[in-house]
């Protein structure tokens, strides 16, 4: 099986770069001369990607030839893909007799089939080299569920599901897969949730944040994104070799009850 040497730089692709957990990943990457494509929607991210020093790819991730095509695009500037971060997400917060149907597949897609069509379309590069990560940003919310999120409730555990059978399918050549589940971070994501949450429960945006997203937390404040793509950067490096199909809670003590 080939391998790597040490002087050789890691090439990651990372998914919502444009801002919150993704842009924190991607600049935490770059400082330590990773090669990054970073992929998001919004074509702003661009800016984002250009001023930590990566490279940039517009893509709908709800269409399944714009994920196969993101993985080209690393191979065809950097010739492989070693790390695959899988962060892109969106939110709708509804109950379920009222659930839009196509807000559901549109989560989906993006939360779920994405991250498996990525993964599918970067593993022959992680397999002929060896080597490759693959870090699946979930959520608390794959391991517990809240009301009103139906649809990305149901996408997180199923991203637990895939983190497990890739790291099953992976050992054997060289490959990992983990997911982090963070609580609440400080990203706009959440800042949009809060908004929702608000009407929903029509609560103010501070009660939401101290009666919802904190209710269970021991820690008393929401997580900043700096702190998951530190252990991003744990999971996607040599010394997490040995770890695999694992979902790390990130959650201030919500599931400690």
């Amino acid at each position: 099986m080939a391998t790597k040497t040490d002087t050789t730089p890691k090439v990651a692709l990372v998914t919502g770069a444009g801002s919150g957990i993704g842009a924190s990943v991607v600049e935490h990457f770059c400082s330590r001369s990773i090669q990054v494509l970073a992929v998001d929607f919004n074509e702003a991210a661009q800016e984002v990607a250009s001023e930590r020093g990566a490279a940039f790819f517009k893509a709908d991730l709800t269409d399944g030839e714009a994920c196969k095509a993101a993985v080209n695009d690393a191979i065809r500037r950097f010739g492989r893909v070693d790390i695959l971060v899988n962060n892109a997400g969106i939110q709708h917060v509804s109950a379920i007799e009222s659930f839009p149907e196509a807000k559901w597949r549109s989560i989906m897609d993006l939360m779920l089939t994405a991250p498996f069509l990525l993964t599918q379309a970067a593993w022959p590069s992680m397999r002929e080299n060896g080597w490759g990560r693959i870090v699946n940003i979930a959520s608390i919310h794959a391991q517990v569920a809240s009301p009103g999120k139906a649809a990305y409730v149901t996408a997180k555990h199923g991203l637990i599901g895939l983190t497990k059978t890739a790291a099953l399918e992976g050992g054997e050549q060289g490959i990992t897969a983990n997911a982090i589940c963070p609580a609440y971070v400080k990203t706009p994501l959440v800042d949009n949730q809060i908004a929702d949450q608000a009407k929903l429960h029509n609560m103010d945006e501070q009660e939401v944040i101290e009666k919802i997203m904190l209710k269970d937390a021991a820690i008393k404040r929401l997580i900043e994104p700096a702190e998951v793509a530190e252990l991003v950067g744990y999971l996607a490096s040599d010394a997490a070799a040995s770890v695999t199909g694992s979902s790390f809670n990130m959650d201030l003590g919500w599931t400690a009850h």
